[in-house]
């Protein structure tokens, strides 16, 4: 890959999913425990269990542009995953799916991961600061546009993505939940890690990694 020119092609979508599959069966545990302080505690349990379905749902994609690939993954999380995170990641891959174009480059990218933040938002209605997904997609998607605006390369971009995901992921210790089952806890939701935007930071250090590879792969 040029590093001058990369670009987000099919071959790095797939690669992507298979490396957010990868670290969610590394995190499940952590994931998991997170999620039984302030939720259900089956985040770690159903996020696997999507992903790994979605590694079957590529497998039988027929050649398809990297849209194609986000919109089948997106698809499959629906149908596949249980609790909250099944429709959010999903409606989140399914809308960044369809704001990319073929190939992309980093300010395609941000646009395409900023209409997935938009989907994530709309459906279950968060803002920052909730202690939700959205509390580490806001800046990742944050520091993508402003690395793509700057003229950082792909994996650059990528890279001050994850580390505004993590960022925002360990913001949201001292947040009280305002959604979903952790809320019911009041008070007693603060000093935990949301384990949504735990998640998220995974799929965005994932693509930091994917897009960071020498051969891009």
């Amino acid at each position: 890959m040029d590093f001058d020119t990369p670009l987000f092609d099919s071959a790095l979508a797939e690669a992507w999913i298979r490396a957010i599959a990868a670290a969610v069966e590394e995190e499940q545990a952590r994931l998991t425990e997170l999620d039984s302080a302030i939720g259900d505690g089956d985040h770690g349990t159903n996020l696997r269990r999507g992903f790994d379905a979605a590694l079957t749902a590529l497998d039988d994609l027929r050649p398809a542009g990297p849209g194609a690939v986000l919109t089948r993954t997106g698809t499959t999380l629906i149908s596949k995953v249980g609790g909250a995170s099944g429709p959010l990641y999903g409606k989140a891959f399914r809308a960044a799916g369809a704001a990319l174009p073929e190939p992309a480059g980093p300010a395609a990218l941000a646009e395409a991961l900023a209409a997935g933040l938009d989907a994530v938002r709309l459906l279950g209605k968060a803002e920052p600061g909730d202690k939700t997904i959205v509390d580490a997609w806001t800046p990742a998607v944050a520091a993508f546009r402003a690395a793509a605006a700057a003229g950082t390369p792909l994996p650059g971009a990528t890279g001050a993505a994850a580390e505004a995901a993590e960022q925002g992921a360990r913001d949201t210790v001292p947040l009280r939940a305002r959604k979903g089952r952790a809320s019911y806890l009041g008070e007693r939701s603060v000093g935990h890690q949301d384990p949504g935007a735990t998640s998220t930071a995974l799929l965005f250090r994932a693509l930091a990694e994917v897009t960071g590879r020498p051969d891009g792969r």
